[in-house]
């Protein structure tokens, strides 16, 4: 058990929220001075509040930055209206890079922004119902839920329960729509601003970023054992029996320090399904956090380490106090599979969706293959409902069966199969995006991982297992945005073009990889995975999991799955 001492000092993103409640700073003079072409150190913090991270572009820094601006939407349960996602389309036509990237949050990020086009950009997604508030920052981030129609009939019932829980956990301050929505600065003075309190984070808000998850056993296509807390349904005779509350995940470590690491969440406990309960828990679970939290050291302030270090049984107790009623014992559960139904098929309501792979979650065109301006032309036709989804993959919801034919026309006009014609490999894979916007890669992970995967299915077939499906993840760094150490294989950025490879997750994503080889060269990772891979289609039992062969014949035993 790692403890950790409480510094006197503060860290520095503390003492900003705290002198500035409001999270306003300059962003308001900043986006009126046009000679300006940056914002400052401290209102890049802020931004943050508000969904924008300022970057740039890393590949012109010998040349000197050039800056520009990423902003992601908040979409609780990925979900959005046929005219939301044409405006998203337009907007990053007209402002961003023309590429919308899905994230593995079920938002979409907007690259490549300037700064004189930001608040025009918001603006207009404010217009279309769609915000961007709370999608970064030291708050309550997207709300995530299942987005699969045919999985469970209770699939929408949970959808709007993720959407009254996000509208719950939203940032109060009224910085947001002053400045993106208005246009105007607000009252700034020192006892203006000091007056102002979140009236759930408080002055200083949360001492991290926390994560909400909703899913539906058996399909974990949330890879809900990853968040700072969650909701697993549970399901009797066809009704909502309530949720098992979990709590206590989060991937993100820093290489070299012992005490960071990944985490599965824990089993809290049971709560029905009555008007409230989830609202209560949520609450209870989130204040937890923001009055226990590490807020001297920022990689130590997830909610995955006071209940390391706390226990489990002290989390329930407290969190009980806050709730006001106790949890019952947890109901049975089993998880699978995780990963998205891609392909062709029929809704609980009798009309169709339409699942498509999106090579790391970015929606481009690129050659023959016009995914952006075949998803517009399909989209502005059809109008279906648009589901994002936690592997960075797109559903086209609530098709009628007459309308199946006309639009997969419209895809293969554009080069796109509705058969997703990729190896199982791929269609499983996900990358950050790593270089060259993000400030905190280390090595390349978008960029590099198709052809790393190109790679690998030649390997694959040469060794008599094309067919097989790997799950395979890649980082720039060590945080963990897509999920890696939960993957079956995982390249983890260690340096540039050095990359760890941790091999042992299972199909259902409740089992923690481990690491196999500590510093390996980009062109390198293959070669040391062929050994393993060959081993593997040589001494596999019948229908053994690469993952599971890894735990069972080459890593010894893992930390015991979750339920």
């Amino acid at each position: 058990m790692i403890t950790t001492e409480p510094s006197a000092k503060l860290s520095r993103n503390e003492g900003l929220k705290e002198g500035d409640p409001l999270l306003a700073g300059t962003i308001s003079q900043t986006l009126a001075d046009s000679s300006a072409d940056r914002f400052t150190e401290d209102d890049y913090e802020f931004l943050k509040f508000h969904g924008i991270y300022q970057q740039d572009d890393r590949d012109l820094r010998k040349t000197g930055k050039k800056y520009m601006l990423m902003l992601r939407t908040k979409f609780p349960g990925g979900v959005l209206t046929a005219p939301q996602y044409l405006l998203c389309d337009q907007l990053a036509t007209e402002y961003g890079n023309d590429t919308m990237r899905i994230t593995v949050r079920q938002d979409f990020q907007f690259h490549g922004i300037l700064k004189g086009n930001l608040r025009q950009t918001v603006k207009r997604l404010n217009d279309a119902l769609t915000t961007t508030i709370g999608a970064c920052g030291d708050v309550v981030r997207n709300v995530m839920a299942p987005p699969t129609p045919a999985t469970s009939p209770l699939v929408e019932q949970v959808l709007e329960e993720a959407r009254r829980l996000s509208g719950q956990l939203v940032p109060r301050t009224p910085a947001y729509h002053a400045i993106w929505i208005e246009g105007k600065e607000l009252d700034l003075r020192a006892e203006a601003n000091a007056a102002f309190a979140d009236p759930l984070y408080g002055k200083t808000y949360l001492p991290r970023k926390f994560k909400f998850a909703f899913a539906i056993p058996p399909l974990n296509d949330i890879d809900i054992f990853t968040n700072d807390a969650g909701f697993v349904v549970i399901e009797e005779q066809g009704r909502l029996a309530g949720y098992n509350v979990l709590a206590g995940g989060g991937m993100g470590m820093s290489h070299g320090n012992a005490q960071t690491f990944p985490r599965l969440a824990d089993v809290i406990g049971f709560i029905g399904p009555e008007a409230g309960q989830v609202e209560a828990a949520a609450k209870a679970i989130v204040t937890i956090h923001r009055d226990f939290g590490d807020r001297a050291n920022r990689k130590h302030a997830r909610l995955k380490y006071i209940i390391a270090e706390r226990g489990v049984d002290w989390f329930r107790k407290e969190a009980e106090q806050r709730m006001g009623f106790q949890f019952a014992p947890p109901r049975p559960f089993r998880f699978t599979a995780q990963g998205d139904k891609l392909g062709w098929h029929r809704q609980t309501d009798g009309n169709y969706f339409l699942g498509l792979f999106v090579e790391n979650g970015r929606i481009r065109d690129a050659g023959g293959y016009r995914l952006k301006s075949g998803l517009r032309e399909a989209i502005k036709r059809f109008q279906p409902d648009i589901r994002l989804t936690p592997s960075q993959n797109i559903l086209l919801a609530g098709l009628r069966p007459e309308q199946r034919a006309g639009l997969q026309k419209v895809l293969s006009e554009h080069g796109i199969s509705a058969a997703n014609p990729f190896s199982p490999t791929r269609l499983a894979s996900m990358a950050c995006p790593a270089l060259p916007t993000c400030g905190l890669a280390l090595a390349e992970s978008e960029r590099f991982l198709p052809g790393l995967l190109d790679r690998l299915e030649a390997m694959l077939a040469e060794l008599g297992l094309q067919d097989e499906e790997f799950i395979v993840r890649m980082t720039g760094c060590p945080n963990g945005c897509v999920r890696p150490y939960i993957a079956e294989i995982a390249f983890v950025g260690k340096a540039p073009n050095r990359y760890q490879i941790h091999v042992g997750g299972n199909l259902a994503g409740t089992r923690l990889v481990r690491l196999y080889k500590d510093s390996v060269k980009g062109e390198d990772l293959l070669t040391e995975l062929r050994p393993l891979l060959a081993r593997y289609a040589q001494e596999r039992e019948p229908a053994e999991r690469f993952g599971d062969f890894c735990s069972r014949a080459v890593l010894g035993n893992l930390e015991t799955a979750k339920q």
